[in-house]
Formats: structure tokens, C-alpha cells, sequence
């Protein structure tokens, strides 16, 4: 399993748009092999910017790959530029991937990535 965060700093009197942008955008992500889940989280308020993490769970790094080069991420991403002036940011989109090593689910079983491989 591999997990692909983004952070995002939004400016204070942003968070609206930033939230409203979110929220308007088309899924595509479950078209693509691989896909399990993806939220968007709101973070802890600093004095000069709001935290959020874009959060995507695949089956395997592979598939995240896949992803990004495929033509769903193309169009996702399209529309990207129009945004500028209606939400800022500190700074750019901070991308973090995580390959999951221990997954454990709601009913307490475990499994060590290693050991399913």
C-alpha cells in the first residue's frame, strides 16, 4: 500500500475558496487501477496560515505512478492556473509519499507489508 499526501499552507480569509475549490473539483481518481481512497484534511490554524493535506491511499507505489501519468491526472490538474489570486499560499503544494509498512484495520487485525508481499 502507498499513501501520497500533498500540504497545503493556505493564507487566513482563504480557507473558504480553498475548501470551495475542493469541493467543486471533479473526482477521477476512482478510474484508475489501484485506487483505494482519498480525503481531504483540514489541519491545526497557524497566525499566518491554515494547514491541509490532500490524502490518496493505493495499492502500491505503482498504481500512484500510474497516476500521474495517466490522462485523469492531466485533467485534474488542468484547471490549476485558474486558481491564482482567488487562494494563496505560503508556498507551493509539499508533497509527501509513504510506502505503508504496518496497516492495521478497524478490528484490530494487523498486517506487516512485508509479510503479505
Amino acid at each position: 500500500m502507498y499513501i501520497a499526501m500533498n500540504r497545503f499552507r493556505v493564507v487566513p480569509g482563504y480557507e473558504e475558496a480553498f475548501e470551495a475549490m475542493w469541493k467543486s473539483r471533479q473526482g477521477r481518481l476512482a478510474e484508475l487501477p489501484g485506487y483505494i481512497e482519498f480525503h481531504m484534511l483540514k489541519g491545526p490554524k497557524a497566525e499566518d496560515h491554515s494547514l491541509y493535506a490532500s490524502h490518496t491511499v493505493w495499492e502500491s507505489f505503482a498504481h500512484f505512478q500510474a497516476w500521474t501519468k495517466s490522462e485523469q491526472f492531466r485533467a485534474a490538474h488542468a484547471n490549476a492556473g485558474q486558481n491564482r489570486g482567488k487562494v494563496e499560499y505560503l508556498s507551493g503544494p509539499n508533497f509527501e509519499g509513504f510506502e505503508v509498512i504496518i496497516h492495521e484495520d478497524k478490528t484490530g487485525a494487523r498486517a506487516d507489508a512485508d509479510a503479505a508481499a
